[in-house]
């Protein structure tokens, strides 16, 4: 039986990650670089420091790539001023899960403004026993740190404490960290790494919940 759930939050409980794709090409454009293929996609589930990481590996260790990521992020907050959907099924989930008193956490690489922003304006806040952004870690994800952070917050065992992520480096850092990792495919579809990895995969969170229902997970 799941003690706890770990939710990631762009593009699994909000349809953030378009926004933030969008947003690579103008800001790589201000400083006259190309959007390469691939790179949104390796960036996807890191926090700025793991972003300036991958924007080296792309365009070389002499890129502007702390610019490039304070660029992109202000382009993504001022999209963030207008309302950000939710994703289908979320607040089913989070009823039910919180009517079966299993305690939930949220765990992005997103920094910690945005993620209250997006909570408070849906009134979702209180549904969480531990908000953690990566931010505040000196590992993101791929390393399994934020979601270890966030199973000590809610008193749970990993191996007992479902890990909800979209992208391929969340995934990657749930199964690192021993967690019940579910994938929630977003922009990313799963990859025979992921299939290797993941302890399954659903096409959305109505299917998260339709499985712990029927004790699928």
């Amino acid at each position: 039986m799941i003690q706890g759930v770990i939710f990631d939050m762009d593009g699994l409980m909000f349809d953030t990650e378009r926004i933030w794709n969008i947003c690579w090409e103008p800001a790589l454009a201000k400083f006259g670089l190309p959007c390469k293929d691939g790179l949104s996609q390796a960036a996807r589930g890191t926090t700025k420091a793991g972003s300036c990481d991958v924007l080296r590996r792309f365009y070389g260790e002499d890129c502007p790539a702390m610019g490039i990521v304070e660029e992109l992020y202000r382009l993504a907050y001022e999209a963030f001023n207008k309302p950000v959907p939710k994703m289908p099924g979320l607040d089913e989930l989070l009823a039910w899960l919180d009517e079966h008193h299993i305690p939930m956490a949220v765990a992005s690489s997103s920094p910690m403004t945005v993620i209250e922003g997006h909570l408070e304006h849906w009134g979702l806040g209180h549904y969480f026993k531990a908000v953690i952004s990566g931010e505040h870690l000196t590992r993101s994800k791929p390393a399994p740190d934020i979601f270890l952070l966030a199973a000590q917050k809610l008193g749970t065992e990993p191996a007992k404490t479902m890990v909800l992520e979209d992208s391929y480096n969340g995934v990657r850092a749930g199964a690192a960290g021993g967690f019940v990792t579910v994938m929630v495919p977003d922009l990313s579809p799963a990859t025979d790494e992921m299939r290797r990895i993941y302890t399954c995969e659903c096409a959305s969170l109505h299917e998260v919940r339709r499985k712990l229902e029927c004790g699928e997970l």
